[in-house]
């Protein structure tokens, strides 16, 4: 009986619309420069995610030798473009865990797509221009956003209540390149500050890193 009254109200808890909050995040180094193209998730505590929304598929372009942009969001389920701006041909690659692939040569104008299936970090480089560099995030959680060049972001439909706020950026010092702090959020405007370190990005011209 106490197992079934457990699931019920475990079931109510699940279906009952979680209260919104404001929260803002701000993501500095340690000379306290903001931070850009750090992704900050939010999941409630005890409680699912809301899924993120379904996109219309998102294109990381291949322009002057880089890619652009450097960080990209993607929802789970989502489908990335790999567009070919430049007069010679490229050979984008991972080797990350959450999806291997790779597109072998294609010239200017052609594209490739994939479509991402699971959660985490894909690191993508070019197989002849080793200076490419760029990075997606597969998130199922609503709650993603990444970090602007004055590195904050805002959540305006925040979820009330305890809440885990990670943090990840492709050159943080930690395991997995995150970090991770539990606040409770009430109906008032909440504002979180991480002061973080990050180590010499592997190439001296990626993006302003």
């Amino acid at each position: 009986m106490q197992r079934l009254l457990s699931a019920v109200v475990a079931t109510w808890l699940w279906a009952t619309p979680l209260a919104a909050s404001t929260l803002y995040v701000r993501v500095v180094d340690g000379n306290g420069r903001p931070v850009s193209d750090a992704v900050v998730t939010l999941r409630p505590v005890g409680r699912p995610p809301v899924a993120p929304r379904a996109v219309a598929s998102q294109a990381v372009e291949q322009r002057n030798l880089q890619f652009h942009p450097f960080v990209t969001i993607v929802p789970v389920g989502g489908t990335v473009t790999f567009p070919n701006f430049d007069a010679t041909r490229h050979h984008v690659y991972s080797f990350s865990a959450p999806k291997r692939f790779e597109f072998k040569l294609f010239a200017r104008d052609q594209s490739r797509s994939i479509t991402l299936d699971k959660p985490g970090t894909i690191a993508i480089g070019c197989n002849i221009h080793d200076q490419m560099s760029a990075f997606l995030f597969v998130t199922d959680t609503a709650w993603t956003a990444r970090t602007g060049k004055d590195g904050s972001v805002t959540f305006r439909d925040a979820p009330a209540g305890p809440v885990t706020i990670k943090l990840w950026h492709p050159f943080l010092r930690a395991p997995d390149a995150t970090v991770s702090r539990q606040v409770a959020l009430s109906a008032a405007a909440h504002s979180e500050s991480f002061a973080v370190k990050l180590r010499a990005p592997p190439m001296h011209d990626m993006g302003g890193y």
